[in-house]
């Protein structure tokens, strides 16, 4: 079986959340749900962004959507596990962002998984993606690290 492999950029990390896994996150498997993690990447990725004045549904003007997601699970998280979702956003050329998650336990930093998305910006009026704005751009690189 081929498994994706991600290259976390340590360089570019931009953000760091910290949560506990909630009861309410736990599959059959008696671990954090594969569902709850998309979540959980979610909210890292709107806290990220906020942190550098910015919304994902209002990026230079336009909203964003998640173009695609690859996800390399590392280990299990177990409620009441505390977390850290470190973000990291390379700075984007052309028309996608993309965003690089990775999830650790708090303590000890043991990987829990790490993840890797393209959020695409389009045109309200005509859903095609559009070019990154410059203003956008520049919020991103002059994050300089978390």
């Amino acid at each position: 079986m081929e498994r994706a492999r991600l290259e976390f950029p340590e360089t570019a990390i931009v953000h760091r959340h910290p949560l506990t896994v909630r009861v309410t996150d736990m599959n059959y498997g008696r671990h954090l749900g594969h569902d709850t993690l998309v979540s959980l990447l979610h909210e890292a990725r709107i806290q990220a962004f906020g942190a550098l004045g910015l919304t994902e549904w209002d990026l230079g003007g336009y909203p964003s959507v998640v173009a695609d997601l690859a996800v390399q699970y590392q280990s299990e998280a177990r409620w009441p596990d505390a977390l850290v979702v470190e973000t990291a956003i390379p700075t984007p050329v052309g028309r996608a962002i993309t965003v690089y998650h990775r999830v650790r336990h708090a303590e000890g930093g043991r990987p829990v998984a790490t993840a890797r998305l393209n959020v695409m910006l389009v045109d309200p009026a005509t859903g095609r993606p559009v070019a990154v704005p410059e203003a956008v751009v520049a919020a991103l690189a002059g994050a300089g690290g978390a």
